[in-house]
């Protein structure tokens, strides 16, 4: 199979941000940030442990609200309202929990009433597509660390939305599961905005463009 057959137009969602910062507290965990994520980019959010990299990503699906400054969405060309982002977006990350007392099978079926898949994939089809035929009766709570984590990055790769957020997306992956999601990113990041947070040059070596969080610490000078 060609995974990249696998590809379709997908409706274009542009971030604009403009002078944004959050902080919890008294502590600024970014500020200052100006920078617009066009359809189709790949963005790498860069950081080491704690510099805020998850919480940037929070900020920008809208389950944050920033303290200061403005984010804008635009989806083909039109303004889209925060409160209506969730429904174009997909998120991957190892803190985000799944509904361990369902099969994947039913995992599946119950995830996509709500997120659909993309145009010629089914719940079927993303089973194959993770290599996990023999295991679509098996309850998720006994699927080992990886077999979630790869659960997890299928969902979102393959979720119908063009806002993609992946948050430290190998982690509980070996070398085959590090393989795949390579292939799979690959194959269905076209057309879509998509922004990672990493420390791992390998999970990010595909993105073209790179944002340093500490580069957003310091107080804007007045």
């Amino acid at each position: 199979m060609t995974f990249f057959s696998l590809i379709h137009n997908i409706t274009q969602l542009q971030i604009t941000a403009t002078g944004l910062g959050k902080r919890f507290q008294r502590d600024w965990i970014f500020r200052g940030l100006t920078h617009v994520f066009h359809p189709g980019s790949a963005t790498a959010v860069l950081g080491p442990n704690g510099a805020g990299k998850s919480t940037l990503l929070n900020t920008f699906s809208g389950q944050l609200l920033p303290t200061e400054g403005t984010l804008a969405y635009s989806l083909a060309g039109r303004s889209l309202a925060v409160e209506d982002v969730p429904r174009h977006l997909a998120y991957a990350a190892p803190y985000l929990e799944l509904l361990e007392e369902l099969t994947l099978l039913e995992m599946l079926q119950f995830h996509t009433q709500f997120k659909p898949l993309r145009p010629g994939i089914n719940a079927d089809k993303l089973i194959e597509l993770m290599y996990l035929e023999k295991s679509r009766q098996q309850l998720i709570r006994e699927f080992s660390s990886g077999m979630k984590q790869r659960l997890k990055l299928a969902l979102a790769l393959y979720a119908d939305a063009p806002l993609l957020l992946l948050d430290e997306p190998t982690t509980n992956l070996d070398a085959a599961g590090v393989a795949w999601y390579h292939e799979h990113a690959q194959a269905t990041r076209a057309g879509r905005t998509l922004l990672l947070s990493s420390n791992v040059p390998a999970e990010y070596a595909f993105c073209d463009e790179q944002l340093l969080v500490t580069d957003f610490q310091s107080v804007p000078k007045k």
